[in-house]
């Protein structure tokens, strides 16, 4: 189940006696904690890992949720794109059926602009799950989309391509590489990897290690249109994309706008992408290898 908060529930959880717990907390341990920066736009933070456990009575996903709902208030400075005293208020997404969570743009309180996102695809199980090409091979597992304002988040999960992630160590992966995987595999054309691959262009592409996994961080443009009807139109989506490995599958958010939007778009989806994380799988988590062709 994917749980996401309104700002009127996310004030009244605010105020809740776990959350209150949490912040204390948090501040008390505050010394613990590193933030992991790339060399490019991307920074993710995080804390030091622990084995699943129960402190003062709450679980270990209870103390993560809670992380999260926390943040509801938390304002980011955006970076880059002439952004730099924006603000955003975002909140969690959690989806316990794939185990990952994300944070949401809500407001850009400094522009009075509100997001008007719409669930499109409700998490799934990976075996039910819309492809993305004909093979099948990478699938759409959520999405939420805002049609007024052209946004797209989506999570897809697929396998690795071997012809360029070679190695079976995941350490080894070059981010570009693992971009290069990924995007071989996304188009709903009937045509070549290199064909697809040639639709999309990687701008930047790094990894960071978090908690002891990679992630890889990239940036890349694809034409508006899937096809060649307009030969030289400038119209293209802009997105940003954070990949993680687990259980032989690469699970990747991809946050787009058009190219147009960009320079105000740009800073809140890059902070969404770098707040993606896998979690520890609970009792509703169903691996990608499981039932394979099991579409219900």
């Amino acid at each position: 189940m994917e749980t996401v908060l309104s700002p009127s529930h996310s004030r009244a959880i605010s105020n809740h006696p776990k959350v209150s717990f949490f912040r204390d907390q948090a501040k008390i341990s505050s010394s613990n904690q590193h933030i992991c920066k790339s060399s490019k736009k991307f920074v993710s933070c995080s804390c030091q890992s622990s084995e699943p456990t129960s402190q003062n009575g709450f679980c270990r996903r209870d103390i993560l949720l809670l992380a999260f709902t926390a943040s509801v208030a938390t304002v980011f400075p955006a970076e880059g794109s002439g952004a730099a005293d924006e603000e955003f208020k975002m909140a969690p997404i959690v989806d316990d059926l794939n185990a990952y969570t994300y944070l949401i743009p809500l407001e850009m309180p400094s522009k009075n602009f509100s997001f008007k996102w719409v669930e499109s695809r409700k998490p799934e199980r990976y075996s039910s799950a819309a492809p993305l090409s004909p093979n099948a091979r990478l699938r759409i597992v959520s999405e939420r989309v805002d049609f007024i304002d052209n946004l797209i988040l989506s999570i897809t999960i697929g396998p690795p391509n071997p012809i360029f992630l070679k190695s079976a160590d995941k350490t080894t992966w070059e981010a570009k590489d693992v971009a290069d995987s990924v995007l071989s595999d996304k188009s709903a054309l009937r045509v070549t990897s290199s064909q697809r691959m040639a639709e999309s262009s990687v701008l930047d592409a790094h990894t960071s290690e978090i908690d002891g996994e990679p992630y890889w961080y990239y940036e890349y443009l694809v034409r508006k249109s899937p096809t060649k009807t307009v030969q030289d139109s400038n119209i293209f989506r802009h997105y940003v994309a954070a990949s993680v490995e687990r259980d032989g599958f690469l699970y990747t958010l991809n946050a787009s706008t058009l190219n147009k939007q960009w320079d105000m778009m740009g800073p809140v989806l890059e902070k969404t992408v770098a707040s993606f994380r896998l979690l520890p799988p609970t009792e509703n988590y169903v691996p990608p290898y499981k039932d394979p062709w099991r579409f219900w």
